[in-house]
């Protein structure tokens, strides 16, 4: 009886260790298989931050976002004062719409009145050159019988000679109404032009930057300006957190970076949705070596050199936040194929 019991006593703990080792052999076995089968890496959500400013230097007139607020691309974030810009662009509208006209007076040349006029005066001088010189020839005449005084002949003969050259003077003015500008004035002109329709564009540039648009969809992280405060290129308005794209930033050591490949389909979890994935493709791989950031766990040593691989991530709910601990698992078997959500 006694030798039955110990029989028994000994059958049973050698069936549950049979028991447990096969179980151990199984989850080994398991283990194994998807270790072979797939690559887990533990990183962080990452993204794009954005500081937005704006071009001129002038204070601050409206802020239309806060912390918190989605935006889209191309929506008005803030306005600058601009009353200057304004000033600025009538002027140079006004310097563009007086150098047109002279441009235009240039090229289209003299009008007939003006080279009617031209013409009558070239005929009064004309006529005022013949007297002086008949004048002068018979004062010389009578100075040679001494009539008049040999002064009064020098006079007249002066006299005539300056009539003489206010009628080519009026012949000249005349000969340039009938050919009209040169073309060195007016090239000169249509440069002037040219200048003013550029400074117009740049004080029309300068109004249209006194306003802020998002450059691109994302959420405002910061508000750091206000209404009143004076704004520069040099100075941050608002800090954009873009919401496309978004990774995890996670560290792969030597040993496993020949498994990767970029276009590498993988399912991205975090601690916040449980059950939930995210399908992601691996889309950076660094070209060298780093030590591992102490704040991401890695198998191996902290102090060992890893590769920093981005998995990009769909999120098209806008559930993935900046620093969110995540856990990528990419797939060995079927190492390239292409995510859904790739569009940028």
């Amino acid at each position: 009886m006694i030798m039955g019991i110990m029989k028994k006593t000994l059958f049973l703990p050698a069936s549950a260790l049979l028991i447990i080792g096969a179980g151990i052999f199984a989850w080994r076995h398991s283990h194994d298989n998807v270790g072979a089968n797939s690559l887990v890496l533990y990183g962080n959500v990452d993204i794009r931050q954005v500081q937005l400013a704006f071009k001129g230097s002038e204070r601050i007139e409206t802020m239309l976002a806060f912390e918190g607020d989605k935006v889209e691309k191309g929506q008005l974030l803030a306005t600058l004062d601009t009353s200057r810009f304004r000033e600025n662009v009538e002027l140079r509208n006004a310097e563009l719409s007086a150098q047109q006209e002279v441009v235009k007076r240039l090229v289209s040349g003299s009008r007939i009145e003006e080279i009617d006029k031209a013409s009558a005066d070239y005929d009064a001088a004309k006529i005022d050159a013949g007297n002086a010189e008949r004048n002068a020839e018979r004062l010389k005449r009578l100075a040679s019988r001494h009539f008049v005084s040999e002064q009064q002949a020098d006079n007249a003969t002066a006299a005539a000679k300056a009539a003489s050259a206010r009628m080519n003077a009026a012949g000249e003015v005349l000969r340039l109404a009938r050919k009209g500008p040169r073309r060195e004035d007016i090239d000169a002109a249509k440069s002037v032009l040219e200048a003013d329709k550029a400074a117009l564009a740049l004080a029309s540039l300068d109004l249209a930057d006194a306003s802020l648009h998002a450059p691109s969809n994302g959420v405002i992280e910061d508000r750091i300006l206000e209404p009143g405060d004076m704004a520069s290129s040099g100075k941050p308005v608002y800090t954009l957190a873009l919401t496309n794209p978004v990774w995890v930033r996670a560290y792969v050591s030597e040993h496993d970076l020949g498994k990767l490949k970029l276009g590498m389909a993988a399912e991205v979890s975090t601690d916040s949705y449980p059950g939930k994935s995210y399908r992601g493709w691996v889309g950076y791989i660094s070209p060298s070596a780093e030590f591992t950031p102490k704040s991401v766990e890695t198998p191996e040593l902290r102090t060992s050199l890893s590769y920093q691989v981005r998995i990009f991530v769909c999120n098209s709910e806008n559930e993935l936040r900046l620093g969110m601990p995540a856990t990528a698992s990419i797939s060995l078997l079927d190492p390239i194929k292409a995510a859904p959500c790739r569009t940028f």
